[in-house]
């Protein structure tokens, strides 16, 4: 199969600046993400207001971002940073990480909880679910702009994989659309039906820990690593080894929070 030839630019608005496909993924993503927080806004218990989401994923957008930015140079290219630390600023170069990306978010969590008198975790666990809303369009995202292929494939056993652009002249499994698939879609209906009636406080948060740590180690087996961590995904690639303290925290956050036993309100 080969690779749909997309351009990246939807639309070029002026001289340097342009409307892209990658970007304008991470708009539906908080777009999605604002439209089921408003509407779990309304609903009767709601702890909080359409306009306290709003303020919270405007800092939710800056943990993203700055915390994507920075953990992708600091966990992939910290070599290029030690050489060239104007390097973190080379934003058009692309670049950014979903672990780095998460620790942002939960500093936007932690400022959220401070400034709307609520808790670390009731933040948490009903801003979770939306997540994966996000990690969706992002991945389709990188799948338009032909980055973070996956390994060589055999046609005959893997039908749909594809050549990218600047992968060779070699067949290699779309591992965007697995993370698209499993980080995403799969990961959003988990968290939308466990969510919907009470969880004690905590466990909404482990799930989705748990849920995105499993699912990205798994992808990790299909995923080609980065070119100077090729002699350290030998063992364990760099996802996998970010991934498995989700996996623990995760666990360790579903148990205590059943152990515990403390209602909490509903995150759906």
């Amino acid at each position: 199969m080969e690779f749909p030839n997309f351009d990246p630019v939807i639309w070029h608005i002026y001289g340097p600046i342009s409307l892209n496909w990658y970007g304008l993924m991470y708009l539906l993503g908080f777009a999605g993400a604002w439209w089921m927080g408003t509407a779990r806004s309304k609903q009767p218990g709601s702890i909080y207001s359409a306009e306290q989401v709003s303020d919270f994923l405007f800092y939710g957008f800056l943990g993203v971002v700055l915390g994507g930015r920075i953990g992708y140079v600091l966990f992939y290219h910290f070599d290029f940073f030690i050489d060239d630390p104007t390097y973190l600023f080379k934003i058009h170069e692309g670049g950014m990480s979903f672990h780095g990306g998460l620790l942002g978010v939960l500093v936007a969590f932690w400022y959220f909880a401070r400034k709307s008198q609520t808790t670390f975790f009731q933040i948490a666990d009903y801003f979770a679910p939306m997540v994966p809303i996000g990690l969706a369009t992002g991945r389709f995202g990188n799948f338009i702009n032909g980055e973070l292929w996956g390994k060589v494939a055999d046609v005959n056993q893997v039908p749909w994989a594809m050549k990218f652009p600047g992968a060779g002249d070699v067949y290699r499994h779309p591992s965007m659309l697995y993370e698209c698939f499993l980080e995403g879609i799969v990961l959003f209906v988990i968290l939308y039906f466990f969510s919907r009636k009470a969880k004690p406080r905590m466990a909404v948060s482990g799930v989705f820990a748990l849920g995105y740590g499993a699912f990205r180690f798994l992808v990790e087996y299909w995923r080609e690593p980065d070119d100077h961590l090729r002699e350290l995904a030998e063992f364990m690639s760099m996802g996998q080894i970010l991934s498995l303290p989700m996996i623990i925290g995760g666990a360790a956050l579903i148990f205590f929070a059943y152990k515990n036993h403390k209602p909490a309100e509903k995150a759906a």
